[in-house]
């Protein structure tokens, strides 16, 4: 199941887009189970950067895996984890990158599934890796930039 809470005020489809980003993501990559999506604003995602990671800037989306480990294809009660998304950063970037705010949502919220996943980008191989998976994902489902 993928839980969507829209905390903040947002536009019509978000709560879809986000779905079917995450069951895109799940199914691609052959993995189930259960996550949560906190779809906020950057006063509250910045608290949530400083909070648990330590950086004092808002971010666009950050990922709480409830397992740590490589490719975690489910956890044992089911529960991957959680997704906070800045929809603030979603419209900004959207507009920066020149791409449709769909695109720019699924995106991260794929990004984030990959990070529940066990996927990182903080060696340069696996930001290859998983930046190249996330296109074929959302090249999957039809969301091109």
């Amino acid at each position: 199941m993928i839980e969507v809470m829209l905390q903040t005020e947002c536009p019509n489809g978000t709560e879809r887009i986000i779905k079917r980003a995450a069951e895109g993501a799940l199914k691609q990559q052959k993995a189930g189970g259960d996550i949560s999506v906190l779809v906020t604003d950057d006063d509250t995602i910045w608290k949530m950067n400083r909070e648990y990671r330590n950086v004092d800037r808002a971010t666009d989306v950050l990922s709480f895996p409830s397992c740590d480990g490589d490719a975690i294809a489910a956890a044992p009660d089911g529960f991957l984890g959680d997704i906070a998304i800045s929809i603030h950063k979603a419209k900004a970037q959207a507009e920066e990158y020149g791409h449709s705010f769909e695109r720019e949502l699924s995106f991260l919220t794929v990004h984030g599934c990959l990070h529940l996943l066990g996927y990182d980008h903080i060696e340069d191989g696996e930001r290859q890796e998983m930046f190249a998976l996330q296109d074929k994902i959302l090249n999957d489902m039809g969301i091109k930039r």
